[in-house]
């Protein structure tokens, strides 16, 4: 079986993510297209790099990138460092001719994403954008019912992705509350994973009518490089600076095939914790997704009889996209480590076949341009057109 050695740049949270993935998915999906191998990973410095490597099974670490793309062994570069270093990395690695997949958002701009876009396809080189959660079973098997026409033509979607990591003003300035770094707030990075998931489900999206708001105005400045995601709070008298990032963003939504659409995200929602949902109407059925209750979808069928109307819950599990890889019974579980052991499973089934997988750098690149949209409409006040494609996303 095939060994496909694998270069990490990032050792934080999605590092971690990425790693557990490597190490499982031949657990998982047996036989496995090709066996990852974790070769080296990069972090911020030479100590935090080794000790990266030491806990998440990598053979050699570096603090310098670029050792990353130019090893000679290496075949897969795996960028999950923050979103203002996307772009130089993926442009260097298609350079290289390594194969890429790039945690999400693709990048801060999508004039950023463009030239992403173009490397990888100019290179021929498989790449992937790191939206998971369309690799949830329950997800993937809602995709399965719209396309096989169980719910009818699509009316209408209305997406929210909920959190309150944010929503205490004393937790410290991350990178993610910079424009600098991060290129938007909710709407990059948490929105996003909205935006895929309609345009996965109900097709490409025309226009946009949005607002945005920002709640809190400045923070603390944080001790430590690492991204504490809300779990840290600083003292009352630490020096604090600026937020010029959305904390929260709400849009309407036009969609290709004449459907219509909502979508909200905000960091700042007390009680919600990882509210990512969908409602989806057809015209004969609807269905219901939460993330929170991840092995469950709601489903609703016009042709139910009128004494058994409503919605009814399928739980997932091996009759149901990915089941057989995963676990016997529906309703035992899974976890956000599964959709990522699903994620490595399909780049790697795409490296291994020279085929496409989505989704891909085009597909990050219309949804930086979507996001672009949304800023553009709220600071105008008007709807925004989103023009498709001119080239069809994936391999050159």
């Amino acid at each position: 079986m095939r060994t496909i050695n694998v270069g990490l740049i990032g050792a934080g949270f999605m590092g971690k993510a990425h790693s557990l993935a490597y190490a499982a998915m031949p657990m998982f999906f047996w036989p496995a297209p090709a066996v990852p191998h974790r070769k080296i990973i990069c972090d911020v410095t030479e100590e935090a790099a080794a000790e990266g490597a030491q806990r998440y099974g990598f053979d050699e670490s570096t603090a310098d990138w670029k050792r990353v793309v130019e090893h000679p062994d290496v075949e897969v570069v795996d960028i999950a460092t923050p979103n203002h270093m996307h772009a130089e990395i993926a442009r260097a690695a298609a350079a290289a001719g390594k194969h890429i997949i790039c945690e999400k958002p693709l990048a801060r701009t999508a004039e950023e994403a463009r030239t992403m876009y173009e490397a990888v396809r100019d290179a021929g080189v498989v790449h992937m954008v790191a939206f998971n959660y369309r690799r949830t079973p329950a997800v993937a098997l809602a995709k399965r019912y719209i396309d096989e026409g169980a719910i009818g033509e699509l009316i209408s979607f209305r997406g929210t992705y909920l959190q309150d990591w944010s929503a205490d003003p004393e937790s410290p300035l991350s990178w993610r509350f910079q424009r600098e770094i991060a290129g938007s707030g909710a709407v990059g990075d948490i929105g996003t994973h909205v935006i895929d998931l309609a345009r996965y489900l109900v097709g490409e999206i025309s226009g946009v009518n949005a607002m945005l708001k920002t709640w809190v105005p400045e923070r603390p400045l944080s001790a430590g490089g690492a991204d504490q995601l809300g779990t840290g709070r600083s003292a009352g008298d630490a020096p604090r600076g600026p937020v010029d990032v959305d904390d929260e963003m709400i849009t309407m939504l036009r969609f290709s095939n004449g459907a219509i659409g909502s979508l909200e995200a905000t960091r700042n929602g007390h009680g919600r914790n990882n509210f990512l949902t969908f409602e989806l109407h057809g015209t004969e059925g609807s269905i219901v997704f939460n993330y929170e209750r991840r092995d469950e979808l709601q489903v609703c069928f016009a042709s139910d009889g009128a004494d058994r109307k409503g919605f009814r819950t399928v739980y997932t599990g091996a009759p149901h996209p990915y089941g057989e890889a995963l676990w016997p019974i529906p309703a035992l579980g899974i976890g956000y480590g599964e959709t990522k052991i699903i994620e490595c499973h399909d780049l790697f089934q795409a490296i291994v076949g020279q085929e496409a997988v989505s989704p891909d750098f085009g597909d990050g690149y219309q949804i930086a341009r979507i996001s672009d949209a949304i800023l553009e409409s709220s600071a105008t006040e008007s709807w925004v057109s989103v023009p498709p494609l001119e080239t069809t996303p994936g391999r050159g």
